[in-house]
């Protein structure tokens, strides 16, 4: 086995079996050199590749630290209310605060889109998942009245998709997704606990109903370190 390898697996195994904790900073490069009788590079190579695989996060001037294992599994290509994705990822604590619903008066959506020279009133609802008590989720939601009439707090903090299909018989069809990386906002500070990220991960959504009318543009925010997003690719013949 090469030495970076041994050095990766010694460190992945201290990190999966809890002897080293989250946000502990790991030995110094030097220090990990001195005490393995390894070279710069084979230290560099394998605090790399931790890095890479999401087990460390390496900070200029501070050091390695170990990363928080526990991840949510968010779904690129379905679409999934934060009270499904809870319930399906089994989390033990997790809740919605409203920051803020107003309706924008004959507003456009704030993205290109199909109708976006119609005028419409439009809800604005700002958003924030929260998950053992760590505010990780910043949506920004984006709906036209005519389809979803009133909208109230109360009904917002709960799962809005169950309340537009069940009590509003609502049927949403499919969503246009991207995921960008952008550097953190001072909206994204104030409302996510970010830790010592300066960037969160993005992911834009126009959403429409069955009939193919856009009804929804959604942007969800979030903290880097506590979410994958998940794919199933499957092979297009020619």
């Amino acid at each position: 086995m090469a030495k970076y390898s041994a050095l990766y697996n010694r460190i992945q195994k201290d990190i999966e079996e809890g002897i080293l904790k989250p946000g502990e900073r790991l030995p110094s490069e030097k220090e990990l050199m001195e005490t393995y009788d390894l070279s710069r590079d084979t230290v560099r190579k394998s605090l790399g590749l931790l890095a890479a695989n999401s087990y460390i996060r390496k900070i200029k001037g501070k050091g390695s630290f170990v990363l928080e294992m526990n991840r949510f599994d968010f779904p690129v290509a379905g679409l999934i209310s934060f009270k499904e994705m809870a319930k399906r990822t089994n989390m033990k604590s997790h809740y919605t605060e409203v920051v803020r619903l107003r309706l924008l008066k004959e507003s456009a959506f704030p993205v290109h889109a199909v109708e976006q020279n119609e005028l419409k009133d439009i809800w604005e609802l700002i958003r924030v998942r929260v998950i053992d008590g760590r505010r990780v989720i910043l949506d920004k939601d984006y709906f036209y009245k005519d389809v979803v009439g009133e909208l109230t707090e109360e009904v917002c903090k709960g799962s809005i998709y169950e309340y537009f299909e069940k009590e509003l018989g609502i049927t949403i069809g499919h969503a246009h997704k991207e995921i960008i990386i952008e550097k953190a906002t001072e909206e994204d500070r104030k409302n996510l606990d970010l830790q010592d990220y300066d960037v969160v991960a993005v992911v834009n959504s126009l959403v429409y109903l069955e009939t193919g009318k856009l009804f929804q543009f959604t942007q969800s925010r979030h903290c880097p370190d506590k979410f994958r997003f998940i794919d199933v690719a499957r092979r297009v013949r020619p």
